[in-house]
């Protein structure tokens, strides 16, 4: 066992693990993060995803030691059910999920490329998630939640998010 120091969502996490341990069991079973799932355990599916470096990365296949130190993001630190991030709320808006189980992948892959690739073609947008397993078939309305919160990022349109909080109102979830 080890101690080691991770940053998650920006907070400072200390856990005494394995070094070894896969990063996936470190933010399920210690940090109760329930963001990323297991599906897999080979980083072949996606449900796992989280940003590393401002890239999309599997956290089932990286040895925890080798992020100590490093701002790991996870779904929970993009936003709440109170308060979604806007590619979150483009999702809820869309209707774009149905079982949910590959939806933490599919958002922070998009995410991480958007950041990356801000102008990402609809191809690029299909390339990345491709490497995202999805059986529900909501891909059509994925990809056009992704397109959406793409171009009000694009057009600074202020997200509902933060029109609510302009106008005082609360959202519950």
């Amino acid at each position: 066992m080890s101690v080691i120091r991770l940053t998650v969502n920006g907070r400072a996490h200390t856990v005494d693990v394995d070094p070894t341990t896969p990063l996936l069991y470190v933010l399920s079973d210690d940090l109760e993060l329930r963001g990323p799932k297991f599906g897999c355990g080979l980083g072949q599916c996606g449900a796992c995803t989280v940003i590393l470096k401002g890239e999309a990365v599997r956290s089932c296949s990286i040895p925890v030691q080798s992020v100590a130190g490093t701002e790991i993001t996870t779904l929970e630190g993009l936003g709440s059910p109170e308060n979604p991030h806007p590619i979150q709320q483009s999702f809820i808006d869309g209707q774009a999920m149905q079982c949910g189980f590959c939806i933490s992948g599919v958002i922070m892959t998009a995410k991480a490329l958007l950041d990356r690739t801000p102008n990402a073609t609809e191809a690029q947008i299909r390339q990345a998630l491709a490497n995202v397993l999805c059986r529900c078939g909501a891909n059509l309305r994925m990809i056009a939640a992704i397109k959406r919160y793409q171009q009000q990022r694009q057009a600074g349109v202020p997200s509902a998010r933060t029109e609510r909080a302009g106008a005082g109102e609360r959202r519950t979830a």
